[in-house]
């Protein structure tokens, strides 16, 4: 089992990118949250699978259509224990 924090940067609020990552996360099995940050970012905790997990942080560097991502910043995190996925924020 695998738990990460992924910050998100570039042209990724307003473009669906939370709804997007949700969906991706729910067919993947991946568990936790997704949000918006004040400075532009987008912010998200999954925790599961190792490959399920990779693969969600590797959706997360292209993101939907409309996204220009520019970076993606990922590190350990604590596991939540979470069983689903939420967009917050």
């Amino acid at each position: 089992m695998k738990s990460v924090q992924a910050r998100v940067t570039g042209r990724v609020q307003g473009v669906a990118f939370r709804w997007h990552t949700e969906e991706r996360a729910r067919e993947l099995g991946v568990a936790g949250w997704v949000r918006n940050e004040a400075d532009g970012s987008v912010l998200l905790h999954a925790e599961g699978e190792d490959a399920a997990v990779d693969a969600l942080v590797d959706w997360c560097r292209t993101g939907p259509p409309s996204a220009r991502v520019e970076h993606v910043a990922v590190r350990d995190d604590a596991p939540t224990g979470g069983t689903s996925f939420d967009t917050t924020g």
